[in-house]
C-alpha cells in the first residue's frame, strides 16, 4: 500500500480505539484459528503414518478424537473472529457515519452550493458500508490468512524438505500474479467508486424533479443521459471482473501444476524406497498446497476489498477533513434581543469576484416591519442569509443591539431568528414534528393553542388524522399554501425575537393567502421583522420600505413617500403590477 493508503488506514483504526478489547479478541481469535487450521494436516500424516499402515486401531481412534477436537476449536474460532470482526466493523462505522452527519449539518451552505446532493449520500451510506469490509473481509482476514501460510510453511519444511522446495519454487509466480493484479484492480475500484457517486447523483436529481421531467417530456433524452452513465459504471464493473477472471484461474493452475509435481516426485520416491517421503506426506502436503496457495489467493481478493474500503474510507476523510465549519468564535449568549438590527458597509460574494452585496448600510429599529423589495438577483435574499450567518461577510459589520453577531454563539442566535422562506421545506413525518421539529419541550397542546392565536387550527383539523397527517417527502401531500401556514406556524413556535419572512405570500391561492396575512399580523405584532416580497400590496403597510437593485439599496421610505419619486424605481414597480395608467 502507498503511503497514502497507509495513512487512511491509520485513520480508520484511530476509530478502533474504544474497541480495544474487542480488537484483543479478534487477534487471538486469527491466531488460534490459523494454528488449528495449520496443525489439522499434520495430525492427518500421523495417522496415515503412524496408526493407519501400521494398523494401531486404539491410537487411531485416539488420534480421531483429537483431530474432531481441533476441528471443534477451529470452528470456534471462527465463530469468535466472523461475529467479532462484523461487529467491530459495524460499530466502528456506526461511529464515523455519525461523526460525518454532525459535520456535513454544520457546514456553511457554500459548501451546499457545489456538491451535488447524490454525491453526499454516497459519502454517508454505500461509502462507510465499504469502510466496515476492513475489518469484517480485509485487514484481519489479511492477517490471518498470513500467518496460515507461515505456520503452514513452517510445519511443511519440518515434514519434508525436498517436498517444500517445490511448492516455494512455485510461489515467486503467484506472488507476481498477485502484485499486478493489486495494482490494476486498485484503478479499478477507484473508477467503480466514482461512477457509483455519478449514478447516484444522476438518479437523485432526476427523482426530485420529476414533474419538470415529465411537464417538459424529456423522459426520453433523460433516458438516453441514464444509458451513458448506467454505462459507465458497468464498464467500470467489467474491468473489475475481467481481472478477476484472469487472476484467479492463473491461481488455480499454479496450484495445481504445484499439486502434480509434488505428487509426481513424492509418489516415485516412495516407489522407489526413498525414507524421507512418506505416504502421510503426500496426504498432509493435498491438503497444505491449498492451504498454502488458496490463502495467497484470498489475500488478493481480500486486499482488494480492503482497498475498496480504504478508497471509500478516503472518500469520507475528504468531506471530513474540510475545514468548511461555519467559524463559532462568539461566546456570548444571544439575550431575548429588542430588535434593533444594523449593517453597516456590508459586502458579500458568492463567488469570489463577483459582488452580490455592494457596501449595504440599513438600520431596522426594535418593532418594525420593514420590507425589501427589488428585482431578482438584487441581493434581497442575501441579506437574511447573512443576517442568520448562513453565510460569512467579506466586509462589514452586522449588529443585533450593538452587538456583532459573530460575537454570539450561533445555536443562540438561530434561535432568536425565524424565516419563512419561499420554498417551504417539509420532511416526511407529521405535521406536528414538522412544527415542533421533534423538540421534547413542545407539547401537541402548545401547538394546537398557537394554531388557534394564528387562524389555522381549522384547517389543519380537518386533514386525515389532523395533527399527525404524514405530509410525506417534502410535503407533497399538501399544496404550497398549506406548507406555507405549518412554515408560519413553526415560525411562531419558536417564538423569534426577530421575524423574517422571504416572499413568503407569493404563489398560494386567495384563501390560503388570507390565512396567511391574519398570521403575519399576529406574528409581527411586537418584533422586528424584516419582509421580502414581489407582490408589493402584501408590504404596503410596512414602516420602512427597502429597494434594492444590483446590490446596492436604490431608494428607501414608506409606500406614499416612495410613491412620491418621479420615475422612481419603486413607484415604476408599483404601476406595473397594478397598470396604473
Amino acid at each position: 500500500m502507498s503511503k497514502l493508503k497507509t495513512s487512511t488506514l491509520k485513520k480508520v483504526m484511530h476509530y478502533a480505539q474504544p474497541y480495544k478489547t474487542k480488537m484483543y479478541w479478534v487477534v487471538i481469535s486469527v491466531i488460534t484459528l490459523s494454528v488449528f487450521a495449520a496443525v489439522r494436516p499434520y495430525m492427518l500424516k500421523e495417522v496415515v503414518d503412524k496408526y493407519i499402515e501400521t494398523k494401531d486401531n486404539q491410537g487411531l481412534l485416539f488420534y480421531i478424537l483429537l483431530m474432531f477436537l481441533v476441528l471443534v476449536l477451529e470452528v470456534g474460532s471462527q465463530f469468535s473472529f466472523t461475529y467479532i470482526a462484523n461487529w467491530l466493523g459495524q460499530n466502528i462505522i456506526k461511529d464515523i457515519r455519525e461523526e460525518l452527519f454532525d459535520k456535513m449539518t454544520r457546514f456553511k451552505l457554500k459548501y451546499f452550493d457545489n456538491e451535488p446532493v447524490g454525491k453526499l449520500i454516497t459519502r454517508n451510506v454505500s461509502d462507510i458500508e465499504s469502510i466496515a469490509s476492513i475489518f469484517s473481509q480485509g485487514l484481519f482476514m489479511i492477517i490471518g490468512d498470513v500467518l496460515k501460510m507461515v505456520v503452514v510453511l513452517g510445519i511443511m519444511a519440518y515434514m519434508n524438505w525436498k517436498l517444500t522446495i517445490i511448492v516455494l519454487a512455485a510461489m515467486p509466480i503467484l506472488l507476481y500474479a498477485t502484485r499486478v493484479f493489486q495494482k490494476h484492480m486498485k484503478v479499478a475500484f477507484e473508477e467503480v467508486r466514482a461512477q457509483i457517486a455519478n449514478l447516484n447523483t444522476f438518479v437523485q436529481e432526476r427523482i426530485t424533479g420529476i414533474k419538470i421531467l415529465q411537464l417538459f417530456t424529456r423522459e426520453e433524452l433523460e433516458y438516453k443521459k441514464f444509458e451513458e452513465i448506467n454505462k459507465k459504471h458497468n464498464d467500470a464493473w467489467q474491468k473489475n471482473i475481467l481481472y478477476n477472471s484472469i487472476f484467479f484461474p492463473i491461481a488455480d493452475i499454479v496450484s495445481s501444476v504445484t499439486l502434480g509435481c509434488v505428487i509426481i516426485y513424492g509418489g516415485f520416491s516412495i516407489i522407489g524406497g526413498d525414507n524421507i517421503t512418506t505416504t502421510g506426506d503426500l496426504f498432509a502436503y493435498t491438503m497444505m498446497i491449498s492451504m498454502l496457495f488458496n490463502p495467497l489467493r484470498q489475500i488478493a481478493d481480500k486486499f482488494n476489498v480492503m482497498q475498496m474500503g480504504i478508497v471509500a474510507a478516503d472518500r469520507v476523510f475528504e468531506i471530513m477533513d474540510r475545514n468548511d465549519l461555519i467559524q463559532e468564535n462568539g461566546q456570548i449568549t444571544a439575550p431575548k434581543f429588542e430588535g434593533n438590527i444594523s449593517l453597516q458597509n456590508v459586502h458579500f460574494s458568492y463567488i469570489d469576484g463577483v459582488e452580490v452585496l455592494k457596501g449595504i448600510d440599513l438600520e431596522v429599529k426594535s418593532g418594525q416591519t420593514v420590507a425589501i423589495v427589488g428585482s431578482s438577483g438584487a441581493g434581497k435574499s442575501t441579506i437574511i442569509n447573512l443576517l442568520s450567518r448562513f453565510y460569512e461577510i467579506s466586509e462589514g459589520t452586522i449588529t443585533i443591539d450593538g452587538t456583532n453577531i459573530n460575537d454570539f454563539t450561533l445555536e443562540s442566535l438561530r434561535k432568536q431568528i425565524a424565516v419563512v422562506l419561499q420554498d417551504v421545506f417539509l420532511f416526511s413525518d407529521t405535521i406536528l414534528n414538522n412544527i415542533t421539529l421533534n423538540d421534547p419541550e413542545l407539547t401537541k397542546e402548545q401547538v394546537i393553542e398557537a394554531a388557534k392565536k394564528i387562524g389555522i387550527n381549522s384547517f389543519i383539523e380537518s386533514l386525515p388524522n389532523g395533527y399527525d397527517y404524514n405530509v410525506k417527502e417534502r410535503g407533497i401531500m399538501l399544496s404550497s399554501g398549506q406548507r406555507q401556514l405549518i412554515a408560519f406556524l413553526r415560525a411562531y413556535m419558536s417564538n423569534p425575537s426577530i421575524l423574517i419572512l422571504d416572499e413568503a405570500t407569493s404563489s398560494v391561492d386567495t384563501y390560503s393567502e388570507e390565512l396567511i396575512q391574519q398570521a403575519t399580523e399576529i406574528l409581527t405584532k411586537d418584533r422586528t421583522s424584516i419582509v421580502i416580497a414581489h407582490r408589493l400590496a402584501t408590504i404596503v403597510n410596512a414602516d420602512v420600505i427597502i429597494v434594492m437593485d444590483k446590490g446596492k439599496i436604490v431608494e428607501k421610505g414608506s409606500h406614499q413617500e416612495l410613491l412620491t419619486i418621479e420615475n422612481g424605481y419603486y413607484k415604476n414597480l408599483y404601476d406595473s403590477q397594478y397598470a396604473v395608467e
